[in-house]
């Protein structure tokens, strides 16, 4: 039951009468409690919940039998003693897969809903375990179908809709021993209003930085950095995000940059409606096949049903080609150069996350048209090269060029380009952005055609021509967070970087007089004039009532690339302390020559964050020349090169048997990738230590003999 609709009406026939609440995504009950505690209109009370998925360790040749343990949040779920009760062996966390295939759910979405998915052949197979302490509760909270809403349902309904589930035979109660107090909150218990808030939550201060590592709890640690440097907001509308003017600057820049880049391409920019008929999305089938599950519809007007549903463009191949067949009639039509910068919608369930997986988002989708192949094949490599200069020149962010295989190319297309990127954090590879040589797929779907100039005949044949399309989003924003922040917040590079210096006022106490202030406070605003004047992105926080700590903090969380501290010593000395927030090194600096010296330092910055993200990227690609080796160098957060016969079947293998089944039953791990490798790319530039040798270089998967070396890896 994926759908909400049918699940609510699911619920109604049982006892339900209330619709599900929306709020942020959440990835665990601390999140949960926290999201639930900004909506209106809840019950005085209610109780959290947790709903776990167990795999328990049989042999291979019996039907997997998971158990779904429903219970309080804060009840001890031992897996030893649930499997004593159950008369199960070794349960442990079933793994991604089996949440998606089998319960059509994710991690953090999970809900006793997901057992109306089971299909009627597993079902028999699936155990239930229901918490008794909330067989005496009342308004229980669980997810429906995702994490960003919550239903409050009766005992009487839960056991209701877990009886409902046909073919579900398998039910037992038991006591958990609670190992944290009640599992009710109570609505009169949420945090104290304004009165009680932190110097720092006040005007916009951050209420005290980043409380989670980066390296212990990356999805929490991302959101935090995201929310609170006042990137991003939450919108009420799950899967789409407000981009703030710190963000929304980083894609101004990007934009910049890339219509600079096309403009000197010939490429001009246009825009095309946003609204698509079925009948232009029906008239390539193949092509947006792949699409099909995400796409949104318009339905109605008002209270008025539309005679045929209108879709929201996925992307706008079948909304534009069929005006490129009316607009190209001759060969001196060509080449057809556009661009349109815009937003697209994908109505993805799964697991949203800000800038990498969203319902709705910016980007730009250049579509072009040419005689011949040759010279459509010279734009898609000019525009990859735009974009590996984007991630690198301007987010400070390496990549890898190369080629996609067959399996991940562009629905539709003949070969796809791309910049694949790395997060260190996770060990995970993430597509950057991708360019496309669409032969003349879509020429003949939309008689996209040119009589052959070659041809001097009264009846000259006509030629399908050869098209391209490409496109960058603001997921970029997403990859270079992920890459330089820290513990402390976002490290912003500074030519993306909308506040490039902060200059604050220090050293000021007590025994000071007013003219020392005004002394210390007119220097800052000489500064940031003298900065301006020179084009640096410069600003100064003369806020009263905030300490210097809490200024550094509210701007370091923010990622200023580089502070400037001025105080009545530094007058005196004719210079200012300036502190790097990519290394925290602080350093003095001659007040006489000031502009030239915070330039070059801005530069350093910039190279440095390249150089150190490059120097991770290398060290955690590495070269696999034997099965045995693929596994532990994913597990150990790496990429992995391999010689590749780069046949579509070997790569479905490769995801199968690197996947977490192919590890037994050991314990799932959040923080750890747990789906299967997928390729990447292969390479532009090909690994020549060891060389694929033509005909002796074997795939290491399938013992076929290699083509190219292919980057593999779990991603995003």
């Amino acid at each position: 039951m994926s759908d909400i609709t049918a699940l609510v009406s699911k619920l109604s026939g049982l006892g339900f009468s209330d619709a599900p609440v929306e709020h942020a995504p959440v990835e665990n009950v601390e999140q949960w409690a926290e999201a639930l505690s900004t909506v209106s209109g809840l019950p005085s009370e209610y109780t959290l919940t947790k709903t776990l998925i167990f795999k328990p360790k049989q042999p291979k040749s019996e039907a997997m039998a998971p158990v779904v343990v429903i219970a309080k949040h804060d009840s001890a779920t031992n897996a030893k003693a649930i499997g004593n009760e159950l008369k199960l062996k070794e349960l442990r966390f079933a793994n991604d897969d089996v949440l998606t295939d089998m319960f059509q759910t994710a991690k953090g979405s999970v809900s006793p809903f997901a057992l109306a998915n089971v299909s009627k052949e597993s079902i028999a197979n699936v155990r239930v375990v229901v918490d008794k302490a909330l067989l005496s509760a009342s308004n229980i909270a669980f997810h429906p179908l995702d994490s960003s809403r919550t239903v409050f349902v009766s005992a009487a309904t839960l056991q209701s809709f877990v009886k409902s589930v046909e073919g579900l035979t398998h039910v037992t109660e038991m006591d958990f021993t609670a190992e944290a107090g009640t599992a009710t909150v109570a609505k009169t218990e949420k945090k104290p209003a304004a009165a009680a808030a932190s110097a720092d939550e006040v005007a916009g201060v951050s209420k005290g930085g980043i409380d989670v590592s980066k390296d212990v709890d990356f999805p929490r640690w991302y959101q935090q950095v995201l929310t609170r440097s006042d990137m991003l907001e939450y919108y009420d509308v799950s899967g789409c995000y407000i981009v703030r003017p710190l963000a929304y600057f980083v894609w101004q820049q990007i934009q910049e940059f890339f219509d600079a880049g096309i403009r000197s391409l010939g490429v001009k920019n246009c825009y095309f409606p946003m609204f698509v008929s079925n009948k232009a999305l029906e008239r390539e089938k193949d092509h947006i096949e792949g699409f099909a599950p995400e796409v949104a519809w318009v339905t109605r007007a008002g209270s008025t049903e539309l005679a045929e549903p209108i879709a929201i463009r996925p992307t706008s191949e079948t909304v534009m080609y069929p005006y490129f067949a009316k607009w190209i009639r001759s060969h001196r039509d060509l080449p057809l150069k556009i661009n349109q910068w815009c937003s697209v919608v994908r109505w993805e369930f799964k697991n949203p996350q800000p800038f990498l997986r969203t319902r709705e988002f910016l980007w730009q989708e250049g579509h072009c048209a040419y005689m011949t192949e040759k010279e459509a094949m010279v734009e898609v490599y000019d525009v990859l090269t735009l974009y590996r200069r984007i991630y690198e020149e301007l987010l400070a962010v390496p990549v890898i060029e190369g080629e996609k295989s067959s399996k991940e190319k562009f629905a539709g297309g003949v070969a796809t380009t791309t910049v694949e990127g790395f997060i260190a954090a996770t060990g995970r590879g993430i597509q950057g952005a991708t360019s496309h040589y669409l032969g003349q797929n879509f020429s003949k779907m939309f008689n996209i055609v040119v009589q052959d100039p070659e041809d001097s005949g009264a009846d000259r044949p006509k030629l399908h021509v050869h098209q391209t399309s490409w496109g960058l989003s603001t997921r970029t924003i997403g990859v270079m967070v992920m890459t330089h922040g820290d513990d402390q917040g976002l490290v912003m590079p500074p030519r993306v970087a909308e506040t490039q210096v902060i200059i604050i006022p220090c050293g000021l106490t007590a025994k000071h007089s007013d003219e020392d202030r005004r002394a210390v406070s007119d220097a800052c605003l000489n500064v940031e004039a003298r900065l301006r004047a020179v084009g640096v992105r410069a600003e100064s926080d003369l806020r009263e009532l905030y300490t210097p700590g809490q200024k550094f903090n509210h701007w370091e969380v923010r990622g200023v690339p580089l502070r400037v501290e001025i105080g009545p010593k530094d007058l005196e000395k004719n210079s200012v302390l300036t502190a790097r927030r990519d290394t925290f090194a602080k350093a003095p600096m001659s007040l006489d020559g000031l502009e030239s010296s915070v330039q070059l330092m801005l530069l350093t910055i910039q190279n440095d964050m390249l150089a150190k993200a490059r120097k991770t990227f290398d060290e955690r690609v590495k070269i696999v020349l034997d099965w045995s080796e693929f596994v532990p160098v994913l597990n150990s957060k790496c990429l992995a090169l391999i010689p590749w016969c780069e046949r579509e079947v070997c790569e479905d293998q490769i995801k199968t048997r690197s996947s977490r089944d192919s590890l037994g039953d050991e314990p799932e791990d959040e923080k750890a990738p747990s789906m299967g490798a997928k390729s990447l790319c292969l390479p532009s530039k090909q690994p020549t230590n060891p060389p694929i040798v033509h005909g002796e270089t074997k795939c290491i998967q399938c013992g076929e003999n290699a083509k190219r070396y292919a980057l593999f890896g779990r991603s995003y």
